[in-house]
C-alpha cells in the first residue's frame, strides 16, 4: 500500500515541479526579432496607394509597434484613415521561424482576412510578401523616419503601388 501511496505521490508532484521552474527564453528568436526593434514604437503619418482602379487615395496611418513574449514576437497594430473615416484596420505578429532561417509575418485584417507570410531582413529593411509577386518593405530614412514601399512584380520590373512616410511620436 505504502508503493502505491508513494508512487501517487510522485505522479502528482513532478509535473508540478516542473510548471515551477521559470520557462527559459529562446535566445535565437530573440536575437532575431530585436533585430527588428528599429521600427518599434509609435508611428504616425501619411501615405498612399493605388486602388483597383489604378486611381491613387491618400491615407493618414498609425502603427504601434512592440515587442512581446520576452523580445521573441513583435505586435504590429495599424489603423488607417481618409476623411476621417477609418480605411484600414490591422494587426500582424512577427516571430522567427527557426526552420526557414526568416521571419514569419501573421496578417489579419478587420475584414477577416488573415494569412502568414514569408519576412526578411535584407540589410537594414524588412521585407514582407504577402504574395510571390508582392513586397512591402519597411526601413527607417535619413530622417529616422518609418519609410515603407508595397511593390507588385510586373514580369521584368517592380511596379509601385503604396507608400508611407511615419514619424515616431512615442515608445
Amino acid at each position: 500500500m505504502k508503493t502505491i501511496t508513494h508512487l501517487i505521490l510522485v505522479i502528482l508532484l513532478v509535473p508540478a515541479i516542473g510548471w515551477a521552474q521559470a520557462p527559459e527564453t529562446d535566445a535565437l528568436a530573440k536575437a532575431e526579432v530585436t533585430k527588428l526593434g528599429f521600427i518599434t514604437g509609435r508611428w504616425e503619418g501619411k501615405g498612399w496607394m493605388y486602388g483597383q482602379d489604378r486611381v491613387k487615395r491618400e491615407f493618414d496611418q498609425v502603427e504601434d509597434i512592440k515587442f512581446k513574449l520576452d523580445s521573441t514576437a513583435i505586435l504590429i497594430e495599424g489603423k488607417g484613415f481618409s476623411g476621417g473615416k477609418a480605411i484600414h484596420d490591422a494587426m500582424a505578429i512577427v516571430t522567427f521561424n527557426k526552420s526557414e532561417n526568416n521571419y514569419s509575418f501573421y496578417s489579419y485584417l478587420s475584414t477577416g482576412r488573415k494569412g502568414e507570410f514569408k519576412g526578411e531582413l535584407i540589410g537594414e529593411e524588412f521585407y514582407w510578401y504577402p504574395a510571390e509577386n508582392m513586397r512591402y518593405i519597411i526601413s527607417i530614412n535619413d530622417k529616422g523616419q518609418w519609410y515603407e514601399k508595397g511593390e507588385i512584380n510586373m514580369g521584368t520590373s517592380w511596379f509601385q503601388f503604396f507608400e508611407m512616410t511615419l514619424d515616431k511620436v512615442g515608445n
